[in-house]
C-alpha cells in the first residue's frame, strides 16, 4: 500500500486486514513503492496516483519488471488523463478514494481473480473513449500509417490539432523528449522530410477523419 498520507494508509490497512488481507509493507513515494514491490513480491500493489515521484510511473515500472504483480491505483483524481495513463501503465484497476472502504477488499479480490477494478462511471468513460478514437481514425494519403504504434497514433492525433510538443507531452503525461522521439519515428515511417511536412500531409483532403473501417484504437495499453 503506497500513499503519502499516513491516515489514508491506516484506513486502507484496516479495511483490508478486516477482510483477511495481509498488508506486507507500506510506502509513501514512488521509489519506495518500486523497491518494496521488488523486495516483498506482493500479489497486488495499491498505489496513489499523486504521491511524490508519480504513482503512475511507479505502476509502469512495477508492471514492466514484475508482471505477476497486479497494480491498482487508489486516487482522488477522476481525470481522463490520469485514468488512461494508469491503464497504459499496466494498472489493472483505478479506484477513487471516496468509495466505501468495505468495497476495496472486494475489488482487490476481483483483481486477483483476473478482473479489472473500475467504478461504473469510469467504465463508461473508457468505452466512450474507445468509440471516440474509432470515430477519430485518420486515413492518411496513400495508405500510409499502417506501421505506426498506438502511442505514435496518439501523438499524431494531438499534433494534428495544433498542439505544441510541450502541450502534447502534458496531455500524454510524458516528457517532451518522448514526444520528439515519437514524432521523429512518425516522420521516418511516413517518409516525409520533417514535422512541418507531416502536418501538411495531415491537412490533405484524404487525411480528414473518416468512419471507414481501418485501423482500430485500443482504449488503453
Amino acid at each position: 500500500m503506497a500513499d503519502d498520507h499516513p491516515a489514508l494508509r491506516a484506513s486502507v490497512r484496516r479495511a483490508l486486514e478486516e477482510h483477511g488481507f495481509d498488508v506486507c509493507v507500506e510506502a509513501a513515494n514512488a521509489a519506495d513503492s518500486v523497491a518494496a514491490a521488488e523486495r516483498e513480491r506482493p500479489d497486488v500493489c495499491v498505489l496513489d496516483v499523486n504521491m511524490p515521484g508519480d504513482g503512475i510511473a511507479a505502476a509502469a515500472e512495477i508492471t514492466a519488471r514484475f508482471p505477476e504483480i497486479a497494480v491498482v491505483m487508489l486516487t482522488v483524481s477522476d481525470s481522463d488523463d490520469h485514468l488512461f495513463a494508469a491503464l497504459r501503465a499496466g494498472a489493472q484497476g483505478y479506484l477513487l478514494k471516496d468509495m466505501d472502504p468495505d468495497r476495496l477488499p472486494l475489488a482487490l479480490e476481483g483483481v486477483l481473480a483476473g478482473e479489472a477494478a473500475l467504478p461504473r462511471a469510469l467504465v463508461a468513460r473508457v468505452l466512450d473513449e474507445f468509440r471516440a478514437r474509432r470515430r477519430r481514425r485518420r486515413l492518411l494519403p496513400g495508405g500510409r500509417g499502417t506501421t505506426l504504434t498506438d502511442r505514435e497514433w496518439e501523438t499524431l492525433e494531438l499534433l494534428a490539432t495544433g498542439l505544441s510538443t510541450v502541450e502534447t507531452a502534458e496531455r500524454l503525461l510524458v516528457a517532451p523528449v518522448t514526444v520528439r522521439r515519437h514524432t521523429g519515428s512518425i516522420v521516418k515511417k511516413l517518409d516525409v522530410p520533417d514535422r512541418g511536412s507531416l502536418l501538411r500531409l495531415l491537412r490533405e483532403p484524404e487525411g480528414h477523419p473518416t468512419e471507414e473501417e481501418g485501423r482500430t484504437y485500443p482504449s488503453a495499453g
